[in-house]
């Protein structure tokens, strides 16, 4: 269940809604099968590094660095799926101990492996926009699978009420609990499907502003490119939960409701984002990054591993990958270009960095604590997760200098 739960569930919830929804809702649906409190919120925030950074983290990380966003993605496709089929092997290890991880690899290894084999084909084949979605919806639907196949051997020191869960369930109308999650998939992937094919985005460069700015360690004017995209997967969200509600048959005022506690709840995250990618932009065009990305290049053969917890920082800070690809994706691409390493390997890792450091940000630790008896004890929390944190930069870190001076197949063409 903390596998199913945790991990394949609550990766759908972040590609889906973001903004600490997995932790507040997968935390409390693990509560109360019977985790401690502590280490289902410790377990969910773990897991929430691997689905984090595909969709507009990435646009956005395109966007302020102009490099690619596909070559972007398929780099990071060709480092987090390494986590993603670690994890739940790792979390099961802390949880229960090696012994009792052993007992159930196969499980791991289905749950793990589907979701790193689709995370990695989607990123790199078919489009990053669908990646989360997708591996999460294959992970779950397979692990659910195999477990009605395969039992493991039932130990009595980690039961779960299954009771307690199913009669929560009863007070629900059966299937319908599932809609949101059915609908919002489906259109999803097919407004995905319809934007490549039909209409992707705009670029229209900003009067007064593009190419007028000159960059001297480049000498060439950095342009000012706004993308507009009426398709955008926000608006597919939106319009999946209009559809939802006419097939539960909400009342308009409810809706309208709804609408409202989601203004109020995500006001302060849409600001945040909003305000630090306006301080990404201002940091590029006064210069700012440049002399940081110069500052940086000084630590020499070190810097794939200061990669790494560069993006990093930007997201315990910003509490959003998206928020941390806007403030230090450039300042990777001018230290790598000083120092002659791949600049998308090095921007991509500072995306692949920042899901590492979200599951200690503040933002994701208080969404957690609010939806449980743990408020006030964030530091509990912080605590348990922080060497976790650090534990799986370092790893990062290990990666992209093996990526950038012996694995270089690994970096895809651009």
């Amino acid at each position: 269940m903390l596998v199913v739960i945790g991990f394949s569930f609550g990766a759908l919830l972040e590609g889906i809604s973001g903004f600490g929804t997995p932790i507040a809702i997968t935390s409390s649906l693990l509560i109360l099968l019977g985790f401690p409190m502590l280490e289902a919120l410790t377990f969910t925030l773990i897991f929430n590094t691997a689905p984090v950074t595909f969709g507009v983290p990435i646009t956005v990380l395109g966007a302020v660095t102009h490099l690619p966003t596909d070559a972007l993605a398929k780099m990071v496709g060709r480092q987090l799926p390494l986590f993603a089929f670690f994890l739940p092997f790792y979390v099961i290890g802390v949880y229960a101990g090696f012994r009792n991880m052993m007992r159930i690899w196969p499980v791991l290894l289905v749950s793990g492996g589907a979701f790193a084999l689709t995370q990695f084909a989607t990123s790199n084949y078919i489009s990053y926009a669908l990646t989360d979605v997708l591996s999460s919806l294959v992970s779950l639907i397979l692990t659910i699978a195999f477990l009605r196949v395969w039992k493991p051997v039932a130990d009595e020191r980690f039961a779960v009420n299954v009771d307690r869960l199913a009669d929560t369930r009863a007070t629900l109308p059966g299937i319908q609990g599932w809609f949101p999650w059915i609908v919002v998939s489906v259109v999803v992937i097919v407004w995905t499907v319809l934007k490549i094919f039909i209409i992707g985005d705009v670029k229209i460069a900003w009067p007064g502003l593009d190419k007028a700015v000159y960059i001297t360690l480049y000498k060439q004017p950095y342009g000012a490119i706004w993308d507009f995209q009426p398709l955008a997967t926000g608006t597919a969200i939106l319009v999946a939960s209009i559809i939802t509600a006419l097939m539960v048959k909400l009342p308009a005022r409810e809706y309208g409701a709804a609408i409202v506690d989601t203004w109020v709840q995500t006001r302060i995250a849409i600001l945040t984002v909003a305000t630090i990618v306006g301080l990404a932009y201002l940091m590029n065009y006064s210069g700012m990054n440049y002399t940081l990305g110069l500052g940086v290049a000084s630590v020499g053969p070190f810097f794939p591993l200061v990669s790494a917890f560069l993006g990093w920082v930007a997201v315990f800070l910003s509490g959003s990958d998206t928020s941390g690809n806007a403030l230090f994706g450039n300042l990777q691409v001018v230290a790598a270009n000083q120092l002659n390493l791949n600049p998308v390997l090095m921007t991509a890792t500072n995306s692949s960095g920042g899901v590492m450091g979200k599951m200690i940000s503040p933002q994701n630790i208080s969404t957690g604590v609010a939806t449980t008896e743990l408020k006030g004890k964030e530091r509990l929390v912080f605590a348990r997760t922080f060497w976790h944190s650090i534990f799986l930069t370092i790893l990062l870190g290990v990666l992209v200098w093996l990526q950038q001076n012996v694995l270089t197949w690994m970096i895809p063409p651009h």
